[in-house]
């Protein structure tokens, strides 16, 4: 009996061994969870943040020993912070986010120069130099106690939410009066090329509002910094205007090289009528016909070759098409008109040159191109008529023979 007992005895041990024993509960949530009400308060938003996941309580931001009961004990507590004043959060997030050596036991991938970027940019200037509480602080953008990842779509700093991140203060035209700052800048980013590719396409490589202007070091691009922004993405452009004579001609002028013709947050993709001489060119903003430049015979040969090239391209696709819809195969010409798109791509970019020569150098090899897949598109078609009509003669002469040989076979049968 006793020999029965003991393994029994061994066996609950190891049960009670294994169930997790009672946890010191935290007095910050247990307290802040009984007076505070909705899904928005602290003690429940909480819940969702990162540090929380991370095994981080309320008193590794604000202090205090959690064990206690009593509110008085706690401010008097080691380290009590509480809340920070607005011009103190910086300094107060970076109390972690800015040792290496805390932050590596987290995210070891996480820089941790943020404080240093914020102190330089436009908001941190405002902030801690100016005094200016209005300014943005981490928890503008990251909010306070529901900090996410930036690569979780939950995330205030998401590529597709940062739009409206920016927007709660840069699109309220009171809180911004006094700034003398446009608040039309989102409206004007969500009809962009930029904006569209984003927010409706959901192309997270399109650039949002940090990608031009920084996120801890937010800075607006000057007129010297923004061709080196825009850069960033479009260097094949960049590198072809930095050779062009609008280069210095922009430079000496104080204009800025891209936003010239662009726009900044308004960027709409760019049209054929730009370039040229016509009235909705943009190149006539700034030439005319007696300035003293080849500018407008320029602009006018560069957008006579891009309209021949489109055009051609739009001539071989169409009868690409019919001779598709006409069930022949098509497959080696749709490949061989893709170089013909590449063509009007590489001529877009050398558009930026403002060199006819080195246009026409690309569109005139897209023109042969293009004039090649037409042909051979037109060669389909025919080809499909031929064989119609041949199927028909055919059709015909079987026809014919099977009424010859019925009627052979009904005299056949007469003479037997």
């Amino acid at each position: 009996m006793k020999q029965n007992i003991v393994p029994s005895l061994l066996w609950l041990c190891l049960v009670l061994l294994l169930i997790p024993g009672p946890v010191m509960g935290d007095n910050c949530i247990d307290c802040h969870t009984e007076w505070e009400e909705g899904p928005e308060s602290p003690s429940s938003l909480f819940e969702s943040d990162i540090h929380h996941r991370a095994g981080l309580g309320c008193s590794d931001c604000h202090g205090g020993d959690p064990k206690l009961d009593d509110m008085d004990e706690v401010r008097e507590s080691k380290n009590y912070r509480g809340v920070p004043e607005p011009k103190e959060i910086p300094k107060f997030c970076a109390s972690c986010h800015s040792d290496p050596a805390y932050m590596i036991k987290y995210n070891p991938a996480l820089p941790t120069d943020q404080l240093d970027k914020y102190k330089t940019s436009t908001h941190g200037r405002k902030l801690l130099q100016e005094g200016d509480e209005k300014a943005a602080s981490c928890i503008s953008c990251h909010s306070a106690h529901s900090i996410e990842s930036p690569q979780i779509p939950a995330s205030n700093a998401y590529p597709l939410n940062l739009p409206t991140t920016c927007a709660k203060c840069h699109s309220d035209h009171e809180y911004m009066a006094e700034y003398g700052i446009p608040v039309n800048q989102f409206d004007d980013y969500t009809n962009s090329v930029h904006g569209k590719a984003l927010l409706i396409n959901k192309d997270l490589g399109a650039p949002a509002c940090n990608d031009c202007h920084g996120n801890h070091g937010a800075t607006p691009p000057g007129i010297t910094s923004i061709s080196a922004v825009c850069g960033l993405c479009h260097a094949l452009i960049a590198d072809e205007f930095s050779q062009s004579p609008h280069k210095n001609a922009f430079d000496d002028r104080g204009y800025p090289e891209c936003e010239s013709c662009h726009s900044n947050h308004l960027v709409e993709k760019p049209s054929l009528d730009w370039v040229g001489t016509s009235d909705s060119a943009l190149c006539m903003n700034c030439h005319s016909v007696d300035d003293g430049t080849a500018g407008l015979e320029v602009a006018d040969k560069i957008h006579g070759a891009l309209v021949d090239l489109n055009l051609a391209y739009e001539q071989a696709d169409a009868k690409i098409t019919e001779a598709d819809l006409k069930g022949m195969m098509t497959t080696d010409l749709q490949f061989m008109l893709k170089e013909v798109k590449q063509a009007i791509i590489k001529a877009n970019t050398a558009v930026h040159a403002f060199d006819s020569e080195k246009v026409l150098n690309v569109t005139n090899p897209g023109m042969e191109k293009s004039e090649l897949v037409y042909q051979a598109a037109i060669a389909k078609v025919d080809d499909y008529y031929f064989r119609r009509k041949g199927l028909g003669v055919a059709s015909l002469i079987i026809t014919i023979l099977a009424i010859a040989l019925y009627f052979k076979l009904k005299s056949i049968e007469k003479r037997s």
